[in-house]
């Protein structure tokens, strides 16, 4: 029997509804400090990246929506020292500096706070 494309594109259109309303549901904290290595935490202003970024899957297809994810991982070894920070964070920073745009730090020590 095959199935009705109707009820595949409604079913389909209904769950992106529901994953829409559940991430606006749960927007997360305003603020987080990271864990940061031996360069000490990393204040985040969580509420201003997700108001920005507006796709929660940018940061985090790469580290979990929990506390203390990044640290979890990196003992773990499945996250590589400053995979987070240069891959995600700094690069994203300086792609938007050079987009004219504003931007966040750039350099490491701006951001680390021992």
């Amino acid at each position: 029997m095959k199935p009705n494309p109707l009820i595949i594109t409604v079913a389909t259109a209904l769950l992106g509804v529901w994953v829409v309303i559940a991430a606006a549901a749960k927007p997360g904290p305003d603020h987080i400090d990271i864990y940061g290595g031996t360069s000490g935490k990393v204040p985040f202003p969580h509420a201003r990246h997700q108001e920005r970024i507006q796709d929660c899957n940018v940061c985090h297809s790469v580290f979990a929506r929990e506390s203390g994810a990044i640290k979890r991982m990196k003992e773990q070894g499945a996250l590589k020292p400053k995979k987070v920070m240069n891959l995600q964070c700094i690069k994203c920073h300086k792609n938007e500096k050079r987009a004219g745009k504003p931007y966040g730090p750039v350099t490491c020590s701006t951001c680390h706070v021992k």
